[in-house]
């Protein structure tokens, strides 16, 4: 009897506690999006665009110097694609050098480095110098906005729309926390932009000898580990605006918060964001762009007859931490063959990695080699070997 009532009581107590933890957990999960003031918040897996966590994420409102990021897309590709190099000069007009706002007062006339200048608006959120690097690719600023627009829609920033390249307050410019993330997202692809974004301190020296002092505007960098890129903004209307980015292992984040009530929660809401990705997501390489395919494909009338073949990029899969394994399988369709002449990298067909019986990603399969079309010779000599085999 004794035994019996001990039991029961022990049933009982395992019973409230599991009632206690899934009430606790319910009540966490509801009272999540509570736990932010900002008005518009936005959190994504860097490499599969999922998105974890969202709020009014596609609210139009201003993002003050936010709207550098695009600045910086634009002349970072300009590096990319080989037409500005950052040691090129740029003569500053005086429309640049009285640009006010935050700035880093380059001089009118002088000469500065592209490299120098994009330093400084990545760090400093410079004005004077995102508007000297906008004349330099697009000859005025209202020229650069307009391909700052033509970028937005090639990214599909449907909510965005650009009227200056600083973020100065403007009339009908506005953008939202979901673009942001996807702008901030084609920005972290540039090994350039991570040259400068991760910098806390530094220094611009003026053609004169004069020096300016610079300090990353975005506090993460120093103080959330992991973190390598983002952009601040403040005016009165837009309130104070983040958009960050931070890798720990092979998960990378990307958060937005925009409209914090001060610049300490903007950086306190954006961490929150970011713990939360980290605790409760990772991420999982199913495709190794290095690992060589078993299969080969078939090379017609090429100086070979097969060639080897291989996964463009590496593939990531997001899971939820502690959940159990999600049913993952890579599957791959080659063409039936290819006609030489074959270059490294041509595609050759395409992988697809399935989660759960859905498609989540996919990628080409590339020839790792070289392949020229076969001479008169290859073509005689490989007749003759064919009969000799006979």
């Amino acid at each position: 009897m004794k035994k019996n009532i001990i039991s029961f009581a022990l049933i009982m107590c395992l019973s409230l506690l599991y009632i206690f933890n899934m009430n606790f957990f319910m009540a966490s999960a509801k009272t999540q999006e509570e736990n932010f003031t900002a008005k518009s918040l936005y959190l994504i897996d860097y490499n599969s665009n999922q998105v974890l966590f969202e709020k009014d994420a596609e609210k139009k409102l201003p993002v003050a110097s936010i709207v550098k990021l695009m600045t910086i897309d634009l002349v970072c590709e300009e590096i990319q694609n080989g037409n500005l190099n950052i040691e090129d000069k740029v003569i500053v007009s005086d429309n640049a050098q009285n640009m006010g706002g935050s700035q880093v007062f380059i001089e009118a006339n002088a000469e500065y480095s592209v490299g120098d200048l994009l330093k400084s608006t990545i760090i400093s959120s410079a004005n004077d110098a995102s508007v000297a690097l906008a004349e330099k690719i697009a000859g005025s600023e209202d020229e650069f906005v307009k391909l700052m627009n033509k970028k937005a829609k090639e990214l599909g920033l449907n909510n965005t729309n650009y009227v200056n390249c600083t973020g100065l307050p403007a009339s009908n410019q506005f953008s939202c926390a979901k673009d942001t993330a996807t702008l901030l997202r084609d920005v972290t692809k540039y090994e350039i932009y991570h040259k400068y974004s991760t910098i806390w301190m530094d220094k611009l020296e003026h053609p004169k000898g004069r020096e300016s002092e610079l300090v990353n505007t975005n506090k993460l960098i120093k103080y959330y580990e992991g973190c390598d890129g983002g952009k601040t903004g403040s005016t009165s209307e837009a309130g104070y605006c983040l958009a960050s980015t931070a890798k720990r292992g092979d998960l990378r984040l990307i958060s937005v918060v925009l409209g914090a009530k001060s610049g300490k929660d903007r950086f306190s809401e954006s961490s929150k964001l970011l713990n939360y990705g980290f605790g409760n997501f990772e991420n999982k390489k199913v495709v190794d762009s290095s690992s060589v395919l078993e299969k080969t494909i078939r090379v017609k009338q090429g100086q070979c007859d097969y060639v080897n073949v291989k996964p463009l990029e590496d593939i990531y899969v997001l899971n939820k931490k502690h959940n159990k394994d999600s049913e993952i399988i890579v599957e791959y369709k080659l063409y039936d063959y290819i006609s030489a002449p074959v270059k490294m990298g041509d595609k050759v067909g395409e992988l697809f990695v399935i989660k759960d019986g859905e498609v989540v990603s996919k990628t080409n399969l590339i020839s790792v080699q070289d392949v020229n079309s076969a001479s008169l010779y290859d073509i005689v000599n490989r007749v003759v070997k064919n009969w000799k085999v006979r």
